[in-house]
C-alpha cells in the first residue's frame, strides 16, 4: 500500500503584516474536515476515512521569532524521510518558503501552481525579506521551483510586475480568467492555496480581504485538471479572527479534501 498523505499543522503568523492570526487556524481546519456536518469523502469518491489514505500529524511547535524558519525546515523533511505525501496547514504564506526549502530538492522540475490574490514577490517588504509578502522571491531566487505559475491575481504592483518577469513566473489575472483554465504542466507539482485567492465572498476569513477573486468551484476545478503528479500543497492564510459563521473554514477544509484526492492518485 502506497504511503498515506499525512498533514502537519505549521501555526504560524510572525512573518505577517496587517493582521496576525493565521497561527490559529490549523485545529479549525481539522475540525471542518472532521465534522459530522458533512463526510469524508472526496467528490472524486474516495474515502478519506479508509485506513492508510489520510494520517494527521498535528502541529509543529514553532517559535514566533528566529528560528521558526530552521524548525519548520527540519519538521518537513522528517516527513518526506519517512516517505509522507503532505498537505499543510497555514499559517501564514511565509510558511511555504521553508516547506519548499525541504521539498524542493527532492523532486528536479518542480512546478508551484500558486492560488493568490497577490504575487507575494516583494523582494523586501516592510523591511523583512521573510515577510508573508516575499516567500516566492525566496523560492526562485534559490532554485527551488523550476516554474511558478500564479492563480487568481488582482494586487500587482510595479515592482512585483518587475520580479515576474525577472523570475519568469506566468501570471493568470483574474480579470482575463478563462473558463476551463488548465495550466499546461509536465513533471511534479506542488500547491500552495492562499485563501484570499477566493473572492471574500466566498472566504471572508482571511487578513487581506480582496473583492473580485475566484469562486470556490473556479479553484476546485482547476486542482481537478492539473496534470500531476501533485507531490505536495498547503493552505494557508485562514485567519479566524476575521471569519464569518466558519464558513472560511469549510472552504479550507474542502480545499484540503479534494487536494489529498489529488495527492493519492
Amino acid at each position: 500500500m502506497p504511503h498515506p498523505v499525512v498533514v502537519l499543522g505549521l501555526p504560524y503568523d510572525g512573518s505577517s503584516s496587517f493582521q496576525r492570526g493565521a497561527a490559529e487556524a490549523p485545529p479549525l481546519i481539522r475540525e471542518a474536515l472532521t465534522s459530522p456536518a458533512g463526510n469524508r469523502w472526496t467528490e472524486a469518491l474516495i474515502d478519506l476515512g479508509a485506513p492508510g489514505r489520510l494520517h494527521d500529524a498535528g502541529d509543529v511547535s514553532i517559535p514566533d521569532g528566529p528560528g521558526a524558519r530552521e524548525k519548520i525546515e527540519t519538521a518537513v523533511d522528517a516527513l518526506l524521510d519517512r516517505g509522507a505525501r503532505p498537505v499543510f496547514l497555514g499559517g501564514d504564506h511565509s510558511v511555504t518558503y521553508p516547506i519548499l526549502r525541504a521539498l524542493g530538492p527532492r523532486h528536479p522540475r518542480l512546478t508551484v501552481v500558486q492560488f493568490d490574490a497577490h504575487p507575494d514577490l516583494y523582494d523586501v517588504f516592510e523591511g523583512d525579506r521573510y515577510s508573508h509578502a516575499c516567500p516566492f522571491a525566496r523560492i526562485m531566487e534559490e532554485g527551488l521551483a523550476t516554474r511558478l505559475v500564479q492563480l487568481g491575481i488582482r494586487t500587482m504592483t510595479g515592482h512585483q510586475r518587475e520580479q515576474a518577469s525577472h523570475f519568469g513566473v506566468e501570471v493568470h489575472e483574474v480579470r482575463r480568467w478563462p473558463d476551463g483554465l488548465t495550466p499546461a504542466i509536465e513533471g511534479p507539482v506542488y500547491v500552495s492555496f492562499d485563501l484570499d485567492g477566493l473572492d471574500p465572498a466566498f472566504a471572508p476569513g482571511v487578513s487581506h480581504q480582496e473583492p473580485g477573486g475566484l469562486s470556490v468551484r473556479q479553484a476546485l476545478d482547476v486542482i481537478q485538471r492539473l496534470p500531476g503528479p501533485i507531490v505536495g500543497a498547503d493552505v494557508v492564510e485562514y485567519n479566524p479572527r476575521n471569519d464569518v459563521g466558519g464558513v472560511t473554514a469549510r472552504v479550507a477544509a474542502k480545499l484540503v479534501k479534494e487536494l489529498v484526492a489529488r495527492l493519492l492518485e
